[in-house]
């Protein structure tokens, strides 16, 4: 709670149009807005003097309490974790390959994300709190055995610390483009193009093979593919490990 409630926050001024009495010339109006509710990822100049750290900005996004929303350049696309209190990603510019449409929603789906959190908490967490806990007990650690509890035969050690499908919540991907836009035609093909990159991940000249994977194959057929060519790196389950070396 200090560390995200201690961000200390700059002001925008912002200029307000206004029309003059004799109908002709317009004045700006004076404005200023606190970025309680929104701030930018990197340093930032406070009125006081001084900088708010790109840290303290992280830290502050990371938790429960404001700002919630975030905004940042292509910097904060790879390498960081803004994945525990937020699963929504907005993509006010689409970049030009799969890889970086990945890395960018990748920040916000990982370990124990929000998005798998809140899917718990709502499809386990009403039948947990009615059995009641005993002191002491930690309730997260309680509703992920039981999700754990629920793993079907071919889900995986996956399910549920990265995915978990039953319930309200999913990872958001948000693309505000306009009408007639290049940004709106290249949508469904950079969909396409993230299935075959995953196929293609690890692979040298990536861009050649998801090319070809994706030329004369529709989304189903490539997930279709991606299921067969699967290497399955999971680790083996305890009760297989323990007949093994029993």
């Amino acid at each position: 709670m200090d560390s995200g409630l201690d961000l200390r926050t700059s002001s925008f001024r912002v200029d307000i149009p206004r029309q003059e009495r004799n109908g002709r010339d317009i004045a700006l109006d004076e404005h200023r807005m606190r970025t309680r509710f929104a701030v930018a990822f990197g340093n930032q100049a406070l009125d006081g003097g001084g900088e708010a750290r790109v840290e303290s900005v992280s830290r502050a996004f990371n938790s429960p309490f404001w700002p919630f929303v975030l905004t940042s350049t292509s910097v904060g696309q790879e390498g960081l974790d803004f994945h525990l209190w937020c699963h929504a990603v907005v993509h006010w510019n689409l970049p030009t390959n799969p890889v970086d449409l990945e890395q960018r929603e990748g920040r916000v789906h990982r370990y124990k994300g929000h998005a798998v959190r809140r899917n718990i908490a709502a499809t386990l967490g009403p039948d947990l709190l009615t059995n009641g806990l005993a002191p002491g007990v930690d309730l997260w650690n309680e509703l992920f055995d039981a999700a754990a509890a629920t793993r079907g035969s071919g889900d995986g050690e996956m399910v549920p610390y990265w995915v978990f499908h039953r319930g309200p919540a999913k990872i958001e991907r948000h693309v505000p483009v306009l009408p007639f836009s290049r940004d709106e035609a290249a949508v469904p093909q950079l969909r396409k193009s993230l299935a075959a990159y995953r196929l293609a991940f690890g692979q040298p000249r990536q861009e050649e093979l998801v090319e070809f994977l994706g030329a004369d194959r529709t989304d189903e057929e490539l997930l279709q593919l991606a299921s067969r060519l699967r290497i399955d790196l999971s680790p083996p389950e305890l009760d297989g490990l323990s007949e093994r070396f029993r």
